[in-house]
């Protein structure tokens, strides 16, 4: 498990990691984003933002870094400062299929990805990804299984990734949606040869929609690592848009709303790496101190209190414009 690699870590930032899915295409629905990144989102422009957040997660102690076929050029961008910075050698890397990104470096497509977990797709995408990350990849995720997922049941795919696992890869899935907690202990239940197939699992857990929380815990139990996307739920914990009792802890702490959020996540026993999806540094810098937040018992009950029910948290997310 390249994940093994953390548990000699011993900054405090070493169980955030990054996510470059807000800086690997010009279009995506995080909340405030034209505020973020501008006018300008050239390829160029993206790539040296993304280097530049790569320079400062890694100098602030953060070792895992995710990409995504479906984030447009984050791939290509991660790779190219893997190059660069070839003394680079203690961190993982993450990336996913499933997903084909179809909005040609535009913010106003029709279809910004396409989905298909389908061994086809499987073996052209491992194929793309390879070219661009090499012997460097060290997770190979299915990108947001959902219970009606045929990568649940493929058998052939079952056995191809059980190869790649074979080979020193580790395989692992993500999840989306109001059951995720059925996809996630549906993927626990996928074996080859009687041996679990998926190392990892990547879900969304935030203040807002903690559906999850149980079945990531079953998944820590039986020895996968859990990684938790969407920490801040696409900007909407974001200050400009937090609810007031996200807003009280903060002030309380004298820390970001962002911060407080992670800190939430972090909070749980279960979660090993929780991803940061920052654009800027300064959103980075302050999504780091997440790793020294304190929350008491009061402050965990007040935060509590927000949660929704899940198919209204994920109506809202897939009202988000992509901007």
């Amino acid at each position: 498990m390249p994940f093994a690699r953390l548990a000699t870590a011993t900054t405090p930032t070493c169980h955030i990691g990054l996510g470059l899915a807000a800086v690997g295409r010009p279009g995506y629905i995080n909340l405030g984003r034209d505020e973020d990144l501008g006018d300008d989102r050239t390829a160029e422009a993206l790539r040296t933002r993304t280097h530049e957040l790569l320079d400062a997660a890694y100098a602030q102690g953060v070792r895992y870094f995710d990409v995504a076929r479906s984030y447009g050029r984050s791939e290509e961008f991660l790779a190219d400062w893997l190059r660069r910075n070839p003394r680079v050698d203690d961190v993982v890397i993450g990336s996913k299929w499933g997903y084909t990104y179809t909005a040609d470096w535009t913010t106003d497509a029709e279809k910004h990805e396409v989905k298909d977990h389908s061994l086809r797709t499987y073996e052209r995408q491992r194929a793309e990804t390879a070219a661009l990350l090499g012997d460097r990849l060290d997770l190979y995720q299915i990108h947001s299984v959902t219970p009606d997922s045929p990568a649940l049941t493929d058998k052939e795919l079952h056995a191809r990734l059980a190869d790649a696992a074979a080979e020193g890869l580790t395989v692992g899935f993500s999840t989306s949606g109001p059951a995720q907690a059925d996809a996630i202990r549906a993927a626990l239940a996928v074996t080859v040869d009687g041996n679990p197939l998926f190392r990892t699992v990547q879900s969304t857990y935030n203040a807002l929609e903690t559906s999850a929380g149980p079945a990531l815990a079953e998944a820590h139990d039986a020895g996968l690592t859990v990684i938790v996307k969407e920490g801040m739920a696409n900007g909407r914990l974001a200050a400009a848009h937090a609810p007031e009792a996200l807003r009280g802890v903060a002030a309380e702490t004298s820390l970001g709303c962002d911060a407080v959020a992670l800190a939430l996540i972090l909070h749980q026993p279960w979660a090993g790496v929780v991803l940061s999806g920052a654009a800027t540094l300064t959103q980075l810098a302050s999504n780091l101190h997440a790793a020294v937040v304190d929350l008491d018992e009061d402050q965990l009950a007040r935060l509590a209190e927000l949660v929704e029910e899940p198919r209204e948290y994920w109506e809202k997310r897939s009202s988000l414009p992509w901007h």
